[in-house]
Parts: structure tokens; sequence; C-alpha cells
């Protein structure tokens, strides 16, 4: 490869090969591109909106903060410092135009993954680049970008303006103090820009620093955390603080979706061994069950969306934990089963069609085993897209495969990006059209929808069915 490669990215990507599916596929792909973005889930940095400052460089927007990338080289031997990735104390031991050239000579790697798909987009149709990313051209990429990211059009809220994101929700911990998010807030930017309750720092016995950390919610909202109706009370009163940036939702990474409901005084016992480090395992677990049904219970009283995301094991490597934190691509998927482990909650609150409770998997077999009829059947209850290692072409197409006979289009909850990476929000988005596109079409095609069917669905796909799980319908979004 030369650095004068062309950089192909197909009009047609991901449209079937049939000819008359990828007729239909194009219209509709062309009737859903024009939607705008609604990115009701994701980790971006708020600062970056706020302060709404030039982005640093081509690294540090692109690489560092994009766990789907460091994964892949590490994978393959890239020592996650000569991608400039900041060790545990700061310190960052590469130039980064170092980094961006070891960065460029290992792109190879990523061929046939959607971080190829993802990123090749962005550096066509963002930056106008026409030539493929290699050692060749690594300067010229980090040159072009650079000189882009100086300029106006290139700030975090001129780039929102252009991918036409009318909403986007960043994600804090429950003592989080919302710094930027209040900045948004004042500059009239929260109907727009805004963050999600993310409690499992005082939810989770199991959280580092647990004990402290309910210690700071008593301080933060002045109720008295000793007994569990005062830590209740807390959680109510920081869930509102929340909702005063304009959180719409609350979000929760257990390792099960395990679930319980217990009753007050049982609870509030549990609550004291948890709080004194007295609980064994099978208490915490217990506790973080019944604290999950907590919560659907707060969603009922404040409209919060409620959104679970188990089965993911967390930092599975702990040398990389260790030398550069969290987050950094050494996440694994678990097994999980939802049918009995919901029962519970969905007992005690999935019958109430106001609640809008969505769960994601990183196990695909629940699809059309668990979730599909679960969320075919309650009222409470919607199915996430396809989420991180599903996040892809195949995935998608397998979730939707998996769970439309069942659930139908319209138990589920539209798409979400779940990126830390700005720049891949509307490749993320576009791919996600796409698919949907395109399996339309092919249901068209094999007689199980009419044209008229499609092209309603595809507006419902897009835009609709996430409005709906986040109760944005009244909310003033951008235009």
């Amino acid at each position: 490869m030369t650095a004068m490669t062309p950089l192909a990215v197909s009009r047609q990507r991901l449209f079937p090969l049939d000819p008359g599916a990828r007729e239909l596929c194009a219209a509709l792909y062309e009737r859903a591109c024009n939607h705008p973005i609604i990115s009701p889930h994701g980790h971006t940095d708020p600062s970056w909106f706020a302060t709404d400052a030039c982005f640093d460089d081509a690294l540090s927007l692109l690489v560092t903060p994009d766990h789907y990338v460091l994964r892949m080289l590490y994978s393959q031997g890239v020592a996650l410092e000569d991608l400039g990735v900041p060790n545990q104390a700061g310190e960052v031991l590469v130039e980064p135009r170092e980094a961006w050239r070891c960065f460029a000579s290992h792109y190879h790697l990523f061929a046939g993954t959607p971080s190829r798909l993802w990123l090749d987009a962005t550096f066509e149709e963002v930056f106008g680049l026409n030539v493929a990313l290699n050692a060749a051209s690594a300067d010229h990429y980090f040159d072009h970008i650079n000189a882009c990211l100086a300029e106006d059009a290139f700030r975090p809220r001129a780039l929102l303006d252009r991918f036409n994101v009318a909403f986007i929700a960043t994600t804090e911990h429950a003592l989080d103090d919302l710094e930027h998010h209040q900045m948004l807030a004042a500059q009239g930017l929260s109907h727009r820009i805004t963050t999600t309750f993310r409690p499992d720092d005082v939810l989770d016995p199991d959280f580092p620093g647990f004990s402290n950390n309910i210690a700071t919610l008593g301080e933060k909202t002045g109720n008295d955390i000793g007994h569990f109706q005062g830590y209740l009370q807390a959680l109510r009163d920081r869930r509102s603080y929340f909702r005063s940036v304009g959180a719409i939702a609350t979000d929760h990474g257990p390792i099960d979706p395990m679930t319980a409901d217990l009753d007050p005084g049982a609870a509030a016992k549990l609550y004291q061994r948890c709080l004194t480090e007295q609980a064994s395992a099978q208490e915490r677990c217990l506790f973080r069950a019944h604290m999950l049904t907590e919560m659907a219970r707060m969603s009922l009283e404040d409209g919060m969306t409620l959104q679970i995301h188990p089965g993911s094991h967390r930092n599975h490597n702990q040398r990389l934990l260790q030398r550069f934190g969290r987050d950094k691509g050494a996440d694994i998927p678990t097994r999980v089963s939802y049918t009995d482990a919901l029962a519970p909650l969905l007992n005690a609150v999935g019958n109430e069609p106001s609640l809008e409770l969505i769960v994601f998997t990183l196990d695909e077999s629940n699809y059309s085993r668990e979730l599909a009829p679960l969320a075919g059947h309650y009222p409470a209850l919607r199915l996430g897209p396809p989420w991180w290692f599903h996040d892809s072409p195949e995935g998608m197409l397998r979730y939707r495969r998996g769970v439309t006979e069942t659930a139908g289009f319209y138990n589920t909850a539209g798409f979400n990006d779940d990126t830390r990476a700005l720049l891949s929000i509307p490749a993320r988005h576009d791919m996600a059209r796409r698919i949907d596109a395109r399996f339309l079409a092919e249901w068209v095609m094999e007689g199980r929808l009419s044209e008229d069917d499609a092209f309603e669905l595809i507006d419902v796909l897009t835009s609709k069915l996430v409005r709906d799980a986040y109760h944005l319908d009244q909310r003033p979004l951008a235009p």
C-alpha cells in the first residue's frame, strides 16, 4: 500500500446483493438518512460541549478515548503507551504524532470490523480525506485532521450541528457535581445536551469505596443515610438534581440482571450490613438486586427511563487496569439469563405502561429465548439495540432476526451509539439506518411486509421508537 491508495467508501455499503432488494434498500435509506440523530445513551465528555473548545489533536479525539480501537491493537501486541494512552499517574510517554504513526501502521488490523467502517466513513465524510490510512499516509492524515480541528467548524457544538444531532446524553455517576452540565443548563443547552444518572457507585456494595460513597451521598443531599429510608430519600434527591440539568434516564451496569423485591424491614437490615461492610457476597448481590427494583419504582415516580445493561466482566485484564485504569478495552461479555432474574422487578412494576424499562444484553442467545418473549408481554419492557460487541452489521441483523417475530418492531427502543468517541456517532447511526433499510427491503422482497409498511417502519425505527422510549415527544429538541 502507498499513500496514494484511494480511500474507497461505498455509497451503497451494507446494502443487499439482490438488485430488487438493493434498489428498495437505497430508497428506504434515503428516507432514513435525513432524520435527526437522537443519541440518548452515550459516554462522550460533557466538557467538550460546555466549553466548546477546539479539540487538541487527531490522536486524543479518534484513538485514545475509543476502547474499540485500543482493544484490537492491544490484542496484536501494541503497547498502550505507544498509542499515547496516559498511565494511572497521568504520564504520556510518546508524542501525539509518534502515537498516531503507530496507529496508522497497524490500521490494517481493523479490516472487517465495524470500527474500520466507522473510521473510514469519518475520514472521508467529516475530514474530506481521499487516500487510505497507512504508515505512508500517517503524517498527511495527522496534519490534515489537526488543521481541520483548529477551525471553528470543527468545534464540538458545530459538529453536533453538522451531524444533525438533535439530542445527546452523556453519563455521570451519582456523586458527580455535574459542573459542565450546570454550565450547559446556564447557557440554555440542557434540552439538547444532558446527563444520565449512573448510580452504580452508590447502589452496588462491590463498587470501590461504597461506604464512603454513601457518606458523601448523605453530605450532598443533607439526608441521614444511617437508615434505609434516609438513603432512599438521598437517592430521590440526587435523581432530582440530575433532572434539574435535563436528565431523562438512569443507567445501570450490574454484572448480572438479578432483581429482588424485599419487604422494607429485610431491605433495611440488608442495607445496614452492606453499609458496615459485614455483608456476605450473596447478601451484597441481593442488595444490588433489590435496589434495581427500587430504582424502577423511583422511575415510576419521576418518569426517568431506566436502562439495565448487565453481562460484562469489567476490567478482565487486571494488569491493564492497574497500569491504565478502567475502560481500555478489557471488558468481556458473560453469559446471563433474564427470565427468572427479572421476575421480581417485573412482577412489582412491569405491568405499568408508564414505566420505560430498557434491557440490553451481551448474550445474544437470549434474544429469541427470553428477551423477545418478555418484551412481547410486559408493557414496561423494551429491548435495547444490539450493544457493544454486537453494534455491528452482522450483530444488528442477528438482533432483528432474533427478536422481530416475537417482540415485533414496536417493543424495541430504537438505536443508540453508546460511545465515547464523538466522531463515530454519525457513522454508527448511519450503519444502523443502512442495516434497518436492508432488513426491511429483504422482508418486502420475501412478501413479509408491504412497501408501504417498510416506508412507515423506517421512520419508526429511526426516530419514533427512541423518542417514545426516552419520553422525548414533548421535549424541545434542536432542529
